[in-house]
């Protein structure tokens, strides 16, 4: 459905410093990295895209009602991308926990990167059975 995502920032080598970690535990990778761009991937697909630049006009601005949000395998996988989030500055917009006005299985957390973005990260799976 989707080609690509594309972010802007007003500072790519602190974008780099940010994504590369928090992306890096949802298991994307490091596609390209250029003067003005970088893109991530899943290592198994060549599409999509998430793309972080810094705009053609000089001025990155977060949209208002705009979130991203990537989907986890598992609860635990939330929980780390929200702390790895907060450690590379990021700030927190939504701790992580169950959010069952969404659906029974839905175990989210959320966020914003350092130019104001809005991410999410999404389990959409039960929660194991307790003892496992």
């Amino acid at each position: 459905m989707l080609s690509h995502i594309t972010l802007g920032t007003d500072d790519l080598p602190r974008a780099m410093a940010f994504y590369d970690p928090v992306l890096a535990t949802l298991g994307l990778s490091l596609r390209f990295r250029e003067e003005h761009w970088a893109g991530w991937q899943a290592s198994d697909a060549e599409r999509p895209l998430f793309i972080v630049t810094t705009p053609l006009d000089g001025s990155a601005s977060a949209g208002n009602g705009t979130m991203i949000a990537f989907e986890a395998m598992d609860r635990a996988v939330v929980t780390r991308c929200h702390a790895v989030a907060l450690t590379h500055g990021g700030t927190d917009a939504g701790a992580p926990g169950p959010r069952p006005q969404y659906h029974a299985d839905y175990f989210g957390a959320y966020f914003r990167d350092p130019d104001g973005n809005k991410l999410a990260v999404a389990c959409h799976v039960p929660s194991p059975p307790s003892g496992r």
